[in-house]
Parts: structure tokens; C-alpha cells; sequence
């Protein structure tokens, strides 16, 4: 049985194109999965806070050394991580705010890019830990990056990228919405975007 972890992070609940795919994403997902498990997070409804230093600390403290303290500043992390490894297959989708991703979102990876969990480190340098999973990217950005000036500015998809890969996290699709904030070329966009996902599910 599959199951898929979606994580939602614009800060529109309603109105958010991001979204908008990603229920469409979702909805032809349940269709090849018809057996498959859902498992929602909404770092909009429920932001994760930012780590602090008994956090930090935690992250690095063998666990027979760990004050009650520490061990409570990482009891989130240590959710976020169980849920995460728990799935298969991982549906992000994220709106592009001031070049990169929302704060929620960093904060959630913050908070699961934990070495000893999710990723290590040898001489060879590092590496990840959860193999086996793939993740599915759905982003979304009211201008036009992609063989413009401005690709060069888009730091949302090369970070999202990036630090999945850290944690040996294979980034199956991308689809990348742009143009949203132009309502002449915002229905053929996302029209053109369905269709991507409609290919991504056919075998």
C-alpha cells in the first residue's frame, strides 16, 4: 500500500494556484492508488516554529546525554521525521515568495534535515538517508523565470531540489507554474500543467 505525504505552504488557503494543483495532483494520484493513504500537512494552518537552541543541541546530543529540555525541543522533529519516513512519495507544492520558498516550508525542512535521521557523513562527504522515496514538486510563481533574465533569481526550485537530494530524496516531476499573476496566460498555463500530470500518471 503507498502512501503519500502531501505538504501544503502558501498562505492563501483558498485562491492559491499551488494548491489548486496540487488537489489535482492528489485527485489522479487516489485514482492510480486506489489503496493508497494520503497524509496531509498544512504548514499554513500549523507553521512549524523555527529551531531554536535546544534544538540544535538536541540534533547533536547523543540521547543518553540529553536534558528534558533538549529532548522536548526535538520531539517535533522527531514527528516530522516518522511521518516522513512512513511514506513513499512526497507532494510538495509551494508558491515563490521574494525568490524562494515560504518560511514555513524552510522551517519544516529545518526541522527534518537532521544528521543521524535523515541524512550522514563520512569521508566521502554526505549523504542520505531515506532512499527509496520519490517526491513530486508542484510550484507555482506570478512572473515568468524559465529562459528569461530571471531564471537566475529563482531560488525556490534549485533549493527544493537540492535539499531532497541531501537526504538521498529522489525529485521524480517538477511541474512549475508561471505567469500566474498574468490573468491572459494563467488558464493555459495551469491547462498545460494538467496535462503534464495527466502524462506523469499514464505507464
Amino acid at each position: 500500500m503507498k502512501k503519500l505525504l502531501r505538504i501544503d505552504c502558501s498562505s492563501r488557503i483558498s485562491g492559491s494556484h499551488s494548491r489548486e494543483l496540487a488537489d489535482y495532483f492528489e485527485k489522479k494520484w487516489t485514482i492510480v492508488n486506489p489503496d493508497g493513504i494520503v497524509i496531509r500537512r498544512d504548514l499554513a494552518k500549523e507553521p512549524p516554529p523555527h529551531i531554536h537552541n535546544n534544538t540544535i543541541e538536541g540534533f547533536y546530543t547523543p540521547n543518553e546525554y540529553c536534558t528534558p529540555e533538549i529532548k522536548e525541543a526535538t520531539v517535533l522533529s522527531d514527528k516530522l521525521i516518522a511521518e516522513l519516513k512512513s511514506v513513499n512519495e512526497i507532494l510538495i507544492n509551494s508558491p515563490l515568495y521574494n525568490l524562494n520558498v515560504p518560511s514555513n516550508l524552510k522551517a519544516y525542512v529545518d526541522q527534518i534535515v537532521r544528521i543521524g535521521h535523515t541524512f550522514n557523513i563520512n569521508e566521502s562527504g554526505y549523504y542520505g538517508l531515506l532512499k527509496n522515496k520519490i517526491a513530486y514538486l508542484i510550484t507555482a510563481k506570478g512572473g515568468v523565470y524559465k529562459g528569461t533574465p530571471m531564471e537566475q533569481y529563482d531560488f525556490q526550485e534549485p533549493y527544493l531540489k537540492a535539499i531532497l537530494g541531501h537526504m538521498g530524496i529522489e525529485t521524480r516531476r517538477l511541474f512549475s507554474l508561471e505567469g500566474a499573476s498574468d490573468s491572459k496566460v494563467i488558464e493555459h498555463n495551469k491547462l498545460a500543467l494538467r496535462n503534464d500530470i495527466d502524462q506523469s500518471f499514464k505507464k
